[in-house]
């Protein structure tokens, strides 16, 4: 596991509490994480909702820097399935 996915994975269970869903977050040639009810871990399996970007918008995400709708309506942030899950992690990691 890449040290960036280590971070992000911390950084996830810190910020998330309990998710009842299923989601995937895939960073660029990094790697991908899953979230679900056990919290986030490294995996790439199927899921509710993935969100796709670089490092450097994930971390931006995760450190408060970048928003994530903002980075949505840039193209910086892809969103695969469902927009109302996606949403709600929006507003959780903010």
């Amino acid at each position: 596991m890449s040290n960036v996915i280590n971070a992000a994975v911390d950084a996830l269970n810190a910020k998330l509490g309990n998710f009842d869903s299923v989601a995937k977050f895939v960073i660029v040639d990094e790697g991908a994480i899953m979230v679900d009810e056990n919290g986030a871990r490294e995996g790439d399996e199927e899921a509710d909702v993935t969100m796709t970007a670089s490092r450097e918008t994930f971390e931006g995400i995760l450190d408060g820097t970048v928003n994530p709708t903002t980075a949505f309506m840039m193209g910086k942030l892809k969103i695969d399935g469902s927009m109302g899950l996606a949403m709600k992690l929006g507003q959780a990691l903010s």
